[in-house]
């Protein structure tokens, strides 16, 4: 019982005061640019307003901007394919909860499928369904036009504010092949071992500790398993 409640205590994240700062910075830069782009933009028939979703994306995009679900591809496909069954089932189910239900299952299978999976995606959907009233008059095309507005611009933001920052690369680049280790003495990693790398690159990585040890655990009985064919 005791290690179940533990389990409700705060992952404590290795990383620096200077990039908690930083990312906070970011974010608050990043939504204070959007709104004057938005208002700058051609308002057409109706108002560009700003996505209350796009907070979320700003979370991932300058907090764990190396997370896959902050990747551009992500953040763009989630948000506008989150839009479609948020837009769809508002229409077609008059019931709020059981629309907003719907749009919300239907985000996730789609940004699933679509490789694409970004949280703040489905808080789009809902949020098309739940001010329905202020999107429909708008029609489909004007309302996927502020989502796109919202998550290009952001895109744009995103891209150049967390290139300006140190230690930071954005989009996240695929780790180049690593160069087979050479024959030395069988080493086994730590906990500690883990809490050191992570330390080292002063950002949070969404992963817990625990589950990199399991991802390590598995890999090795694997590889064991693997050599031991070879031989065999």
């Amino acid at each position: 019982m005791n290690d179940f409640f533990r389990r409700f205590r705060p992952q404590v994240s290795p990383v620096s005061l200077a990039e908690k700062v930083r990312s906070g910075i970011a974010g608050g830069v990043a939504i204070l640019v959007l709104g004057l782009v938005l208002h700058a933009l051609p308002q057409g028939p109706y108002q560009i307003v700003m996505l209350g979703s796009i907070a979320a994306s700003a979370v991932l995009l300058f907090a764990v901007p190396h997370s896959p679900l902050a990747q551009p591809w992500n953040l763009v496909g989630g948000h506008l394919i989150s839009s479609l069954p948020g837009w769809w089932f508002g229409v077609w189910i008059h019931d709020p909860v059981l629309a907003g239900a719907a749009a919300v299952g239907m985000a996730i299978f789609l940004m699933y499928y679509m490789h694409c999976l970004h949280p703040p995606g489905a808080a789009t959907a809902l949020t098309l369904v739940l001010a329905s009233q202020q999107f429909h008059p708008m029609g489909e095309l004007w309302a996927l036009y502020i989502v796109a507005a919202n998550a290009l611009t952001f895109l744009v933001l995103g891209l150049v504010i967390n290139n300006l920052l140190p230690e930071r690369r954005y989009p996240m680049q695929a780790a180049a092949a690593a160069a087979p280790p050479k024959p030395g003495p069988f080493i086994t990693l730590e906990h500690a071992d883990f809490e050191w790398a992570l330390s080292r690159m002063d950002s949070t990585i969404d992963v817990s500790e625990q589950d990199l040890t399991v991802i390590y655990q598995h890999a090795l009985q694997h590889a064991q398993t693997r050599t031991e064919k070879q031989k065999n």
